[in-house]
C-alpha cells in the first residue's frame, strides 16, 4: 500500500500543451523561418520623428510602468515560494506570574514568576512535492508577468506607430483639402469671367461657389481629428495632451519585405501566446500542489532556550531547556476542502489550456487579416494612381473644352469633385498599407526584442 501511495502522488512533470499550427496562416504556407517579428522596431520604423516618439513611449508610458510593478509583485511571490522550503525561525521572551489557591498549593509555594527566553523553529519536509509545486507555480506566474509586460510593449509600439501614421495622413488630407479650396476659388473666378463672356450661366458660378464651401467645411473636422489624434498619442507617451512633432506623409518609407516565418514561431515571438502558456503552466503546478494535500505532512518542530524562576539563575546551565518534536498529520475529514481544491485546480488548468489554444487561433487570424489587408491596400493603391492620372487629364480637357464652349460647367465641376475624392482616398490607401504592416509586425510578435 505504501508503494502504491507513493506512486499515485508522484508529481507530474510539465509538458508544453499540444498546439495545432498547420494552416494557421491562411493561404500562406511558408517554410522560411525568417520573420518580420525578428526585426527590432528601429529597423522597421526608420523615420527619426517616429523613433523619438516610440523611445519616449517606452520610457514614460504608464501602462508599461504598471506592467513592471506586476513583475515586482510576481517576483516577491516567487521568492516567498522559495523560502517556504526553508525552516522558520522565531524567538520569544516572556515573564509569567502564577498564584495558586491554598487548596492548590497545599502549603507549598503558592506564587511564582517564570522567566523564559528561547528560539523555536518549524520545518515541513516536502515529501510529496507540494512546496516545490507551489514554487514552480510562482515561477510560472513570474514568467507570465514578464510576458505580459512584453505584450504591453508590443501593443504600445504598434499603437504609437498607428497613431503617428494616422496623424501625418490627416496632415496630408488637410493640405490637399486646403489646396482644393484654393483651386475652387480660382474656378469661381474663371466661371465669373466665362459668365461675363456669355459662355456659362449664373448657375455655373453659384455651383462652383457651393463646391468651394463644401470642401472648405470639411477643414474644421480634419483639424479636430488631428487635435484628438495628437491628444491620444500624447497619453500613450505619458505626457499631457499637446502638439506632436512629426514628419511628412510622402517622405515616410514603407516596408515592402514582409516575411511571415512559420506558425510555430508564434510560440516564442508573441508575448500574449507566451503569457497564455505560462498561465497554463501555473495552473498545472497548482494541480500538482492540490493533489499533494491528500497525503501526510511531516513536520519537525524544535525549541530551546532558558527558563528560571529567578533572574539571577537565568543563565545557569540548569535553566537550559530544549525539545524536538516530529509529527505526521493526515487529513481524514476536512469538510471536502482538499477535494474541492483539486477539482477547482483541474478545471482552472483546463480553462488555461483552452485559452492557450484560443490565443494561437487569434494570432493566426490577426496575421492572416494583416497580410490580406496589406495586399488589398497595395492593389487599391495601384488602381488609385491610374484613377488620379485619368482624372487630372479629365480636368484639363474639360476646362479647355469649357473655354471653347464644347463642354458645360457640370462636367468640369464633376471632374474636380472626383479628383479631390481620389486624392483623399489615395492617402487612405497608403495609410492602410502602413497600418497593415504595423498590424502584421505586432501579430507576428514584433516590437519587444
Amino acid at each position: 500500500m505504501s508503494v502504491l501511495a507513493i506512486t499515485s502522488c508522484k508529481v507530474n512533470s510539465y509538458k508544453r500543451p499540444e498546439a495545432k499550427l498547420d494552416g494557421l496562416f491562411r493561404d500562406a504556407a511558408s517554410t522560411d523561418t525568417s520573420s518580420l517579428a525578428n526585426l527590432q522596431w528601429k529597423q522597421l520604423f526608420t523615420g527619426p520623428e517616429l523613433q523619438k516618439l516610440i523611445d519616449e513611449g517606452l520610457n514614460n508610458n504608464l501602462g508599461l510602468q504598471i506592467a513592471a510593478t506586476r513583475i515586482q509583485q510576481a517576483e516577491a511571490y516567487f521568492k516567498q515560494g522559495q523560502a517556504a522550503l526553508l525552516p522558520s525561525l522565531g524567538s520569544s521572551a516572556n515573564a509569567t506570574f502564577n498564584k495558586l489557591s491554598d487548596a492548590q498549593s497545599r502549603g507549598f509555594i503558592s506564587t511564582a514568576t517564570l522567566y523564559q527566553l528561547g528560539l523555536n523553529s518549524t520545518w515541513e519536509a516536502d515529501i510529496w512535492g507540494k512546496l516545490n509545486s507551489t514554487k514552480r507555480a510562482n515561477l510560472a506566474n513570474l514568467w507570465q508577468s514578464e510576458a505580459g509586460k512584453r505584450a504591453v510593449q508590443t501593443s504600445l509600439v504598434a499603437n504609437i506607430a498607428n497613431y503617428y501614421y494616422l496623424l501625418i495622413a490627416l496632415d496630408q488630407q488637410l493640405a490637399i483639402t486646403q489646396q482644393t479650396v484654393q483651386n475652387w476659388v480660382k474656378t469661381v473666378e474663371t466661371m465669373k469671367t466665362l459668365k461675363e463672356a456669355a459662355r456659362v450661366t449664373g448657375a455655373a458660378v453659384v455651383q462652383s461657389e457651393a463646391n468651394r464651401y463644401a470642401a472648405e467645411v470639411t477643414i474644421p473636422d480634419l483639424k479636430q481629428r488631428i487635435r484628438e489624434t495628437e491628444n491620444a498619442l500624447s497619453v500613450l507617451l505619458g505626457r499631457e495632451p499637446g502638439t506632436i512633432q512629426r514628419g511628412d506623409f510622402e517622405q515616410e518609407k514603407l516596408q515592402t519585405s514582409l516575411p511571415l516565418g512559420v506558425p510555430a514561431q508564434l510560440l516564442s515571438n508573441r508575448p500574449d501566446v507566451q503569457q497564455a502558456e505560462f498561465a497554463y503552466r501555473y495552473y498545472f503546478e497548482n494541480t500538482n500542489s492540490a493533489r499533494a494535500y491528500f497525503y501526510p505532512s511531516l513536520t519537525i518542530t524544535a525549541s530551546g532556550g532558558f527558563s528560571a524562576l529567578e533572574l539571577k539563575d537565568f543563565f545557569n546551565p540548569g535553566s537550559v531547556f530544549a525539545s524536538v518534536v516530529g509529527g505526521l498529520s493526515q487529513p481524514i475529514f476536512n469538510k471536502r476542502i482538499n477535494k474541492t481544491r483539486l477539482e477547482v485546480a483541474k478545471a482552472q488548468q483546463q480553462e488555461a489550456l483552452i485559452n492557450f489554444q484560443n490565443s494561437l487561433l487569434l494570432a493566426g487570424q490577426e496575421v492572416s487579416d494583416a497580410i490580406s489587408a496589406y495586399q488589398n491596400a497595395v492593389d487599391k493603391s495601384n488602381s488609385r494612381q491610374n484613377q488620379i492620372v485619368a482624372l487630372q487629364k479629365s480636368i484639363e480637357y474639360t476646362e479647355e473644352l469649357l473655354r471653347y464652349g464644347s463642354a458645360n460647367y457640370v462636367e468640369v465641376i464633376s471632374a474636380q469633385q472626383s479628383y479631390l475624392a481620389a486624392q483623399l482616398n489615395r492617402v487612405n490607401d497608403k495609410l492602410q498599407q502602413y497600418q497593415a504592416v504595423v498590424k502584421l509586425y505586432r501579430s507576428l510578435g514584433g516590437g519587444w526584442k
